[in-house]
């Protein structure tokens, strides 16, 4: 350790950050690794940050809305159950949202709860605030664990629904039994609630302890922006305001995000367009290549490669993944887990990215 590290914390010095994924800087590629949407954003959203930047940035000498009121009004009348501003909190991003909640409900005092396989972003903001960890494993059946959570000390829990990298969908009737008998707060990260049957949001009104947290990364095209939200109970939202910079989402994400969500009919278009692909991809993996794959409800698909000879597993999985690498096509793999070291996880691309991405497999399974 350097003199600089022994100036750190403790628990900073000792942490690992957390790994996004590859993120090439050069033309080429076909970049199916971190879920992104594969469409534009809505065109308002450009315009209204064009507006912003008039009059030769005039604007930008200004703070933001420190709350980002407009947008939280926005969000609650979309969502509709009842939800007004007193219930949402915009972040910079759904990470930004997530930190902000380990910050209230993490740290030393007792763990924090999260499932694995799940975003791998949880363990590190709770390595942040010197925290302590409960992690409850999933099986090969994905189903969602709910004694196991329950029997947890801790504050908080944290769920992906559907989960990543799996792609399975919780139900709304799991997500009660876990309410009903975990006695923490449940934060639900429906990053990916816009490809899926069902969200909870319905259920906030019976459950004050849910947090349901969303990105406009996924379904909206804005990742570029960062901006994110929570719904949740006013006092919740009361305590996330407490701990939140104060202006934490920027002035264009704040303008472009609002213009985006008014625009419902272009990303209903888009996400029904990004449903149907991944249907039927998920068809001719499961069906026409005879590999598992878990049914999604995501724009992503988790899939066990089968090489030529029938055989899985982490090295399988390793020899496609390079083999797309070669290829320049980037796709995302998990061997840290047992559960997840022999699957790929493939975001749902274009028409033409998906039809390289079946390619590559055909040129991989002759090259064996």
């Amino acid at each position: 350790m350097s003199e600089l590290s022994a100036l750190a914390l403790p628990h900073v010095a000792a942490m690992h950050a957390y790994t996004p994924g590859l993120q090439p800087t050069e033309p080429g590629w076909v970049k199916l690794n971190t879920n992104e949407c594969p469409y534009p954003p809505s065109p308002r959203a450009a315009a209204a940050i064009a507006a912003e930047l008039a009059e030769g940035g005039e604007k930008l000498r200004l703070y933001p809305n420190p709350k980002a009121a407009p947008l939280r009004q926005l969000v609650a009348k979309l969502h509709g159950h009842g939800l007004t501003e007193a219930n949402v909190l915009i972040g910079n991003g759904s990470d930004d949202v997530l930190n902000l909640l380990v910050r209230v409900f993490g740290g030393p005092a007792a763990p924090t709860s999260f499932t694995l396989p799940s975003y791998s972003l949880y363990p590190v903001l709770v390595a942040i605030q010197d925290g302590r960890c409960a992690p409850v494993d999933f099986d090969r059946s994905m189903k969602l664990p709910v004694e196991e959570l329950a029997a947890t000390s801790a504050r908080a829990c944290f769920l992906t629904s559907p989960n990543a990298p799996t792609g399975i969908g919780f139900s709304n009737t799991e997500i009660a039994a876990l309410l009903a008998r975990f006695p923490g707060v449940l934060v639900l990260d429906e990053t990916y609630a816009p490809f899926a049957r069902e969200n909870a949001v319905g259920l906030l009104a019976a459950h004050p302890r849910l947090v349901i947290t969303r990105s406009l990364s996924k379904a909206q095209g804005l990742a570029g922006l960062r901006v994110g939200y929570a719904l949740a109970h006013p006092e919740i939202i009361d305590l996330l305001d407490r701990v939140r910079d104060s202006y934490n989402v920027n002035r264009l994400s704040q303008a472009g995000a609002h213009a985006a969500l008014t625009d419902t009919g272009y990303y209903d278009a888009i996400i029904g367009k990004i449903i149907r692909t991944r249907d039927f991809w998920f068809g001719e993996l499961t069906q026409t290549r005879g590999w598992f794959t878990y049914e999604s409800q995501t724009n992503f698909l988790f899939t066990e490669p089968k090489n030529a000879k029938g055989e899985t597993g982490p090295a399988v999985a390793k020899s496609l993944y390079e083999f797309f690498l070669s290829r320049r096509i980037l796709v995302r793999a998990f061997p840290s887990h047992p559960l997840t070291a022999s699957f790929l996880r493939i975001s749902i691309g274009t028409d033409a990215e998906m039809a390289a991405v079946d390619e590559a497999i055909d040129g991989w399974l002759r090259s064996a």
